[in-house]
């Protein structure tokens, strides 16, 4: 469960659902402030509690440049006394590095570079382990982004797979940013349901199979068309013998609009579609699923604040815990 820990915490999220999830989500900033390293202290002996993992997303807002031999010395410093006190820890460094929203995307080499550097980091500890995780590859390669790659730059040319002078969405949206299989132990995507079509914000019951056809590359309704993405599952999870990740998914609810699918059906036709039993035999290394239980303003027009939750309303959340296998969850509160 990815969590917005400014509102809200382990205890208190496992108390409305009942039970205790089994890896919960963190964003810090890297390098580590003494202030992170002691909420995350915090996080870990709680979690310790409920026999839970932590995923830390570590985002190099500064710059990828940050990621020096002090910072990584005192990551690995950090995970060893994290998994001393029971926690095994997923690291994600630099998320969603494909797109064009974050000071670390679409700088494919440097990012490789600090990638394996971290992974390095992180492999010195006992229980410790690397997620690449791009985000799905519909819209790539995100034009108008404010970190959108400049044109003519080194980092354009290795971004242009198919080498026809352009970026456009017949370039892979993920090869470029492989780091390899040394550095890499689990392979992720951000995979969310945002409506039918950019600009989002009509609230819209997503489509039969649409979180698999994401994850393949085979989504396409009357306004997009993905058949260009590649499929990651087979390319990466299957191609590179590594266990797959749904690093953060959800269903946008847009609750300033009046019209449209109530947040109900739009958020219960998209757990379903993640909890039906048939992704798991489709995709037999799929091993981790993190919904995103976050309420936040999203860059789109207008910059309307989006409610990704799935436990805050009460008939959302009745739903949503009985659809809930256990299976996704370690032992009941008592």
């Amino acid at each position: 469960m990815q969590l917005d820990h400014e509102f809200d915490d382990i205890s208190g999220y496992a108390g409305r659902i009942g039970f205790t999830p089994a890896i919960y989500g963190r964003y810090v900033d890297f390098p580590l402030s003494q202030a992170d390293q002691g909420v995350i202290a915090a996080d870990v002996k709680e979690l310790s509690t409920q026999k839970s993992s932590l995923m830390l997303t570590l985002e190099p807002r500064e710059d990828l440049q940050a990621v020096d031999d002090g910072s990584l010395q005192v990551l690995t410093e950090n995970l060893i006394a994290w998994n001393k006190a029971g926690v095994p820890v997923m690291v994600r460094f630099a998320h969603e590095m494909n797109g064009a929203w974050y000071p670390w995307g679409q700088q494919p080499a440097l990012y490789v570079q600090k990638f394996r550097q971290v992974a390095a980091a992180v492999h010195k500890a006992p229980q410790a382990a690397m997620l690449w995780s791009p985000n799905e590859g519909s819209g790539y390669p995100f034009a108008g982004g404010e970190h959108e790659v400049q044109k003519g730059s080194a980092d354009a040319a290795a971004m242009d797979t198919n080498h026809d002078g352009q970026l456009t969405e017949e370039d892979d949206p993920y090869a470029p940013y492989w780091p390899g299989d040394d550095a890499v132990d689990w392979v992720g995507l951000s995979v969310y349901h945002f409506g039918q079509a950019y600009p989002w914000g009509e609230n819209v019951v997503p489509e039969p199979g649409k979180l698999a056809d994401k994850i393949t590359g085979d989504f396409k309704n009357d306004l997009v068309d993905d058949k260009a993405v590649p499929n990651f599952y087979q390319e990466y999870a299957e191609g590179h013998q590594k266990p797959f990740a749904i690093s953060e998914t959800g269903a946008f609810y847009n609750p300033s609009r009046s019209d449209g699918a109530s947040e109900l059906a739009i958020k219960e036709a998209w757990w379903n579609q993640l909890f039906d039993p048939g992704l798991q035999q489709r995709f037999p290394r799929l091993k981790m699923a993190l919904w995103f239980e976050f309420s936040k303003e999203e860059n789109q027009p207008g910059t309307p604040v989006i409610d990704w939750r799935t436990t805050v309303s009460p008939g959302i959340k009745d739903s949503f815990t009985k659809a809930i296998p256990r299976s996704f969850m370690t032992a009941p509160l008592h």
